[in-house]
């Protein structure tokens, strides 16, 4: 009876360790400012307005975007 409930323990401890270790991977949204959500470990919130990154529009075509105006190409080295 002692080893059944230690190997209970020890299935509890794994499966709460992996469930950790996906919230962990996997619950690294982060939100801009007005609302957009990037994924990874990037969190846009500290930049000006100007340069945020709108909400449903990817990284790349953002920074294509931030290029083609003077007055939004210094938001370009946020992005890096």
């Amino acid at each position: 009876m002692n080893k059944k409930i230690i190997l209970y323990i020890v299935l509890f401890l794994v499966l709460a360790m992996l469930a950790f270790a996906a919230f962990s991977k996997f619950g690294t949204k982060t939100t801009t400012g007005n609302g957009a959500t990037n994924e990874g470990n990037t969190d846009y919130s500290n930049l000006p307005e100007k340069c945020r990154l709108p909400q449903g529009q990817d990284t790349e075509s953002w920074k294509e975007h931030l290029g083609h105006h003077a007055e939004t190409k210094e938001c370009l080295e946020y992005f890096k």
